[in-house]
């Protein structure tokens, strides 16, 4: 099969192989487009948590994102974890390099065991300047509560939130729903034109690691492909829930979801 399209991912790794870069590339390969990537960050990490994290210089991140494009262009570009304000600045210096509209921003802050993934001045400078560049931020609910200011507990909470980031740049938002203790997830997809929720029964796992990233690679990917972006969130969360439903249960803590949902394996490679 020959991939459809390019993307080029900017974010840090997991070794655990279920978030972060990882899941990312999967996600993209998965769905059958070609991945492309700088590594921003190495963590040491599995499903019970984060032991360490190494941080890649700016410069060097900066390298690999504009020595790749050089060669491969990409049609669309998902930011994940960025961890410092020089990190941001090299970032969209390259960003305005390459000539794409679809760029998909997941505002990582803190891994799903709790370890804090983003220092405070960089939170501030991804608010300030990232967002503007981007097409579309995927914050979790803790994720637009930094970002907005606001408390959020109910799906009105969410739209107020998602109404503030459009009024501070942001272009789309899509706020997930998940941490909301309710028997439908119900993520949030707003803009200047307007809201769109969309209503899915929540699947109850702990293998849940690195949803915030494969989603956001999804919709990416479904973007670089030509879909809407209604449609690449739909398509991307109606993937993600699949991998969740999977369940493969790796791990003792939250483990990974199922990347290989969307693969039928040849007969010959059975």
């Amino acid at each position: 099969m020959k991939p459809k399209t390019k993307i080029l991912i900017i974010a840090g790794s997991d070794s655990s192989g279920g978030a972060g870069i990882q899941a990312d590339i999967k996600t993209v390969t998965a769905l059958g487009c070609y991945a492309m990537t700088a590594v921003t960050a190495i963590t040491a990490q599995n499903t019970t948590g984060v032991k360490s994290i190494v941080a890649i210089p700016p410069k060097e991140i900066s390298n690999q994102i504009l020595f790749t494009i050089k060669d491969i262009k990409p049609e669309a570009i998902k930011i994940g974890m960025l961890h410092s304000v020089d990190v941001i600045k090299n970032v969209i210096d390259c960003l305005k390099k390459v000539k794409t509209k679809k760029i998909v921003l997941d505002p990582v802050m803190i891994a799903k065991g709790g370890a804090k993934l983003i220092s405070n001045k960089a939170i501030e400078f991804l608010e300030k300047k990232l967002i503007k560049h981007s097409f579309l931020i995927t914050p979790n609910i803790p994720e637009a509560e930094v970002l907005s200011k606001i408390k959020i507990n109910t799906h009105e909470d969410m739209i107020y939130a998602g109404s503030i980031l459009i009024n501070n740049g942001a272009k789309n938002v899509l706020i997930k729903g998940g941490h909301l203790k309710s028997r439908f997830v119900r993520d949030v997809l707003i803009n200047k034109k307007e809201i769109k929720i969309f209503k899915n029964k929540r699947i109850q796992s702990k293998n849940t690691h690195g949803t915030g990233c494969t989603l956001s690679s999804a919709i990416t990917t479904y973007l670089a492909c030509g879909k809407t972006i209604n449609k690449a969130c739909e398509l991307g969360i109606k993937y993600v829930n699949q991998a969740i439903g999977s369940n493969i249960n790796y791990g003792k803590g939250h483990g990974p979801i199922n990347h290989l949902i969307s693969v039928s394996l040849n007969e010959g490679f059975k």
